[in-house]
């Protein structure tokens, strides 16, 4: 574990930072840096925490695989980023869940009947990246991958769960009501209520994703692992 402690560090400081700066460090830095201040600050020591973890990432020891990545679960995997993909696709329009700098539209998007992804679930963007990251966990079944990819599930459905709390504390009824109609946990029973357009984008990104694997030099990933 010694060689992995700075891809350790840099995990602890990337999700430390973000939930600091999201709950006991947000009103007074706010206060001090206004709305918008505070989310240049929070973008970029967000940016700068991931791009140190990945550079630990892909100087940390790949030690022993825990199973043998087979046939099946690159399928359930590719499956998963598929998935991922439309999700994150989907997750950037009428999202209550975004920032809003200037306080007025998340009441109003709260109010809407939940459409699209947000039929599937109220936090599309961060079950993208909880998908995304448990994907590489089984076909990277190794401690540093682990370490890594599990920062970023734990940060995404660990921060959905306190931005929830959060929410219904500073929005009361607005969110609440939100949350009735929708969902924390992904309804794969709504995936057809995703529209077309949304799929489209989603399966592009995807594709565009798992090819640049072979830019970066690794296996292939997605439909190109057997191609």
């Amino acid at each position: 574990m010694d060689s992995l402690a700075p891809l350790l560090t840099a995990c602890v400081f990337f999700v430390g930072s973000h939930f600091l700066m999201s709950h006991p460090l947000r009103r007074p830095l706010v206060g001090r840096l206004g709305e918008k201040g505070f989310l240049g600050l929070y973008s970029l020591v967000s940016l700068v925490g991931f791009g140190w973890m990945m550079w630990e990432f892909s100087r940390a020891p790949a030690g022993e695989i825990y199973w043998a990545p087979t046939n099946m679960i690159w399928i359930v995997a590719s499956i998963l980023t598929l998935l991922a993909a439309i999700l994150f696709s989907g997750s950037f329009r009428g999202n209550p869940a975004l920032p809003d700098p200037d306080g007025d539209g998340i009441r109003t998007l709260a109010a809407k009947v939940p459409t699209g992804v947000f039929r599937v679930t109220r936090h599309p963007m961060m079950w993208g990246f909880a998908l995304w990251g448990l994907s590489h966990m089984l076909v990277a079944p190794r401690m540093d991958s682990f370490l890594f990819n599990g920062s970023l599930v734990f940060l995404a459905l660990a921060g959905s769960y306190g931005q929830d709390r959060k929410k219904e504390a500073t929005m009361g009824d607005a969110w609440t009501k939100w949350e009735r109609q929708t969902s924390f946990l992904p309804r794969l029973s709504q995936l057809g209520k995703i529209e077309p357009r949304t799929i489209l984008v989603g399966v592009v990104f995807w594709f565009a994703a798992t090819w640049a694997h072979n830019l970066a030099g690794s296996y292939g990933a997605g439909i190109y692992r057997w191609l």
